[in-house]
C-alpha cells in the first residue's frame, strides 16, 4: 500500500473515532443534564414551605400532598429520583421544612432520614380546655378529639395526680420545641416533665408555707390572673383572696361567675348570673373552685407564691375603665368604690 493510501486511510479512521467520540460525548452531556435534572437541579417552588407527612401516609399520599400544595417544579423529576434512592421504603412521619434552592437528593435525604423542622408551642392565656386542644391540633398532628379525650381521661390524669376539673393547671404557659409528630400521649408526659420542673423546691416551699398545694396555688392563679389586666396589680389581688380563704369569706370572684355561666360576653356580673348553682360559683360556695377558670400565666402562679401582705379584703374596678382596681378594707369603704362603678356602668348603658 502507497503512502498516500495510508495517509488517506489514516484520516478515515480519525474522524471515525473523533466522531465516535463526539457521540460519547453528546451522549454523555445528555446523560449528565439528565442526572443535574432528576437530582440536582433547583426544584422548591418560591420561597421555603412546609411539607406535612402524616403517620401511615405512603409515597402515593406524599406525591398527592405535593401536588395539592404546588410544592415543586418538576413533580415528574422527584418521582424518578424517589423511585431509584427508594424513598417509599424510608418515608418517616413529619414537618419538614423545604427551602428555596434544594433540590430532590437534598429532599429525599431529608425525608428519608427523618430530619424534620420542630414546632415551636406558644400558648398562654387559653381559657379553657377545648380552647387549648384546638390550638394544639393546629399545630401538632394528633386532632382535637383526641387531646379532648386525653385531658378527660380519668385513668390517664390519676398517673399524673390530677382529675378532670384541675388537669388544666398541669400546662405551664411557655414556649416549648417539639416534633410535630409528637403523639398525644408524648406530649402529655412532655408537659408533666416540664410542670414538675417548674414546681422546683423553692415554689413548693412557697405553696406550703401559704397552706396550699401546687394545685389550688394554680387555680388560686387562673381567678388572679382573669381578675388583673396589668400585671403590677397581681400580687395584690392574690394577696386580697389568700385573706378572703384564710379568714373562710366567700372569694365572690366575678370571674368564677362568668366561667361557670360559660358566657364570656359578659361585662357586668347581675344578680340572675349570681344564681347558677355550679361549684364555680364562688358567690355560693366557699373557697376554691374545683379547677381553674383559665390556664393560669407563670406571673399569676408567681404572683400568689410572692403575694402582697396586705389588709385588702373587697376589690372594685376602678370608675375610669383604666382596668385597675379600687381596693378596700372595710365594706362600708367597698360599698363606695362599687357605687362609682356601678353609676359609670349605666352612665354608659351596660347593663349585662
Amino acid at each position: 500500500m502507497s503512502n498516500e493510501e495510508n495517509k488517506t486511510g489514516l484520516k478515515k479512521n480519525t474522524k471515525i473515532i473523533l466522531g465516535l467520540l463526539l457521540l460519547v460525548l453528546i451522549a454523555g452531556g445528555f446523560y449528565g443534564l439528565k442526572l443535574y435534572k432528576v437530582y440536582f437541579a433547583p426544584n422548591v417552588t418560591g420561597n421555603e414551605k412546609y411539607l406535612y407527612i402524616r403517620t401511615g401516609y405512603n409515597i402515593d399520599d406524599l406525591y398527592k400532598e405535593i401536588k395539592l400544595k404546588d410544592m415543586l417544579t418538576d413533580i415528574g423529576s422527584f418521582s424518578e429520583a424517589s423511585g431509584k434512592m427508594q424513598l417509599a421504603r424510608s418515608l418517616k412521619p413529619g414537618r419538614y421544612k423545604l427551602a428555596k434552592g434544594m433540590n430532590n437528593r437534598s429532599i429525599i435525604n431529608m425525608l428519608k432520614s427523618g430530619n424534620q423542622d420542630p414546632v415551636k408551642l406558644k400558648f398562654q392565656n387559653l381559657r379553657q380546655k377545648e380552647n387549648f386542644a384546638g390550638y394544639l391540633s393546629r399545630n401538632l398532628e394528633p386532632d382535637s378529639l383526641t387531646f379532648i379525650n386525653l385531658l378527660d381521661s380519668a385513668s390517664l390524669l390519676e398517673k399524673y395526680g390530677f382529675n378532670k376539673d384541675n388537669s388544666y393547671v398541669m400546662f405551664i404557659p411557655n414556649t416549648y420545641e417539639m416534633y410535630w409528630n409528637v403523639t398525644a400521649s408524648e406530649f402529655f408526659d412532655r408537659m408533666h416533665a416540664e410542670y414538675d420542673k417548674f414546681w422546683n423546691a423553692d415554689r413548693k416551699q412557697k405553696a406550703a408555707s401559704l397552706n396550699l398545694t401546687p394545685i389550688q396555688v394554680s387555680i388560686l392563679a387562673s381567678i388572679v390572673d382573669a381578675e388583673a389586666l396589668y400585671d403590677k396589680e397581681m400580687p395584690i389581688i392574690a394577696g386580697l383572696y389568700l385573706n378572703r380563704l384564710n379568714k373562710g369569706i366567700l372569694l365572690q370572684a366575678d370571674p368564677t361567675v362568668i366561667f361557670a355561666n360559660n358566657d364570656f360576653t359578659v361585662k357586668r356580673v347581675t344578680n340572675s348570673l349570681l344564681s347558677i348553682q355550679s361549684k364555680y360559683n364562688t358567690y355560693k360556695y366557699a373557697g376554691l373552685p374545683p379547677g381553674p377558670i383559665m390556664m393560669p400565666s407563670i406571673n399569676a402562679i408567681d404572683a400568689v407564691l410572692n403575694r402582697d401582705n396586705n389588709n385588702y379584703i373587697y376589690m372594685c374596678a376602678k370608675e375610669d375603665f383604666s382596668g385597675y382596681h379600687n381596693f378596700a378594707v372595710t365594706v362600708q369603704e367597698h360599698e363606695r368604690n362599687a357605687k362609682k362603678y356601678r353609676d359609670a356602668l349605666n352612665q354608659r348603658n351596660i347593663f349585662k
